[in-house]
């Protein structure tokens, strides 16, 4: 049984498949809200829609199987036409984004850069005045994470490693237990007292050694869709 956020991101998810058309390639995004609109394409192509799908994640793509979506890779496709996916907060004013609470942000900023449109679907909860609410999670190389830990300090943030121990363990060597993800690294999840600019701060962390991306996304949403109580908004990425 559906609770209140879930009907929210149903309706978003309801909303982002009727921008499918026939023949297209298809990002499939991550996480909860994402799952809503892989039962809604999954649907489509059961009733005779034709598309391809390239999933951002190993758990999307089995989900996409389960629900009979053809599947194709990004190597074959290098150009995605539509890609429809959730993001953990986002600021309408600049459209930027954070994602990552899923773990699959190296491969869901890959397939967002390779497309021609990124909807971003999210309930009326994510959207927020400024960025900063939530952990930005980073995705380093295992190799030397506490050095990476450690410029990223320099940068203001705040860093966890990400486990994949049950909560309340106590770890006597995290790296052990260490979450990792689809590409073999691990995340460290960053509080920030505030992003003020979050170009500037994506530029910094980027440059870091040892990073290998991050879930700050400057410049790839084309569209959010937001459902909240009094129904669903549309928003459309400003001209420069």
């Amino acid at each position: 049984m559906m609770d209140a956020i879930d009907h929210l991101k149903a309706e978003a998810a309801a909303v982002a498949v009727d921008y499918v058309t026939d023949g297209m390639v298809v990002g499939l995004g991550t996480g909860s809200t994402a799952d809503f609109f892989l039962r809604a394409l999954g649907a489509r192509v059961g009733a005779g829609l034709r598309v391809v799908g390239v999933p951002t994640s190993l758990r999307s793509e089995a989900r996409a199987r389960e629900l009979g979506i053809p599947l194709t890779t990004l190597d074959s496709h290098p150009q995605i036409d539509l890609t429809v996916d959730g993001a953990d907060e986002v600021e309408l004013a600049g459209f930027s984004l954070v994602k990552g609470r899923g773990g699959a942000l190296l491969r869901e900023k890959l397939v967002a850069t390779a497309s021609t449109l990124e909807v971003i679907v999210v309930d009326a909860g994510k959207v927020v005045p400024a960025l900063g609410r939530v952990l930005v999670p980073v995705e380093v190389i295992p190799f030397g994470w506490t050095g990476t830990a450690t410029r990223l300090s320099a940068l203001g943030a705040v860093t966890h490693l990400r486990s994949a121990a049950p909560a309340g363990d106590q770890l006597t060597n995290p790296a052990e237990h260490a979450y990792v993800t689809d590409s073999g690294n691990f995340i460290l999840d960053c509080q920030w007292p505030t992003i003020a600019d979050p170009p500037v701060l994506a530029a910094a962390v980027k440059a870091l050694t040892g990073v290998v991306e991050h879930g700050l996304f400057i410049g790839l949403a084309g569209r959010v869709i937001v459902a909240a109580a009094g129904g669903v908004q549309v928003y459309d990425r400003p001209s420069p």
